[in-house]
């Protein structure tokens, strides 16, 4: 039997963190986006301790090119996608931009599924 492989889009925030956490518990291997690996501190994964259980990536979803290059490195078995505006505010305030990179970044997601033919789930 293989270890499965998922990928969390979003994986910084309270969800994906603990959507981590079940499946770390469940025998996956964990990859993780944000848009900035290296800026952010990922409270959420430390305060549950798995924080060195899960690799990370730098992602940014309105990129297809982006979003190809990571899904033809991992081939992940599984993509969940937890990413969106992390403010309310802002989502009220820039209601076009919030809904291109949510829209946009869902169908770069897949269409890079479709280009690459990986048997994943989404």
């Amino acid at each position: 039997m293989t270890t499965r492989q998922a990928l969390i889009i979003g994986i910084s925030g309270q969800d994906g963190a603990y959507l981590a956490r079940l499946l770390l518990e469940r025998g996956y291997v964990v990859h993780g986006t944000s848009r900035d690996v290296f800026s952010h501190d990922f409270y959420n994964l430390q305060s549950l301790g798995i924080r060195d259980r899960v690799t990370l990536h730098s992602v940014t979803l309105t990129d297809f090119r982006s979003v190809l290059q990571i899904l033809a490195k991992l081939r992940p078995d599984e993509i969940y996608n937890l990413a969106g505006q992390t403010s309310v505010g802002l989502s009220f305030e820039l209601p076009v931009e919030t809904l291109e990179s949510i829209a946009g970044g869902t169908l770069h997601l897949l269409e890079a599924i479709r280009f690459l033919g990986y048997p994943t789930r989404f």
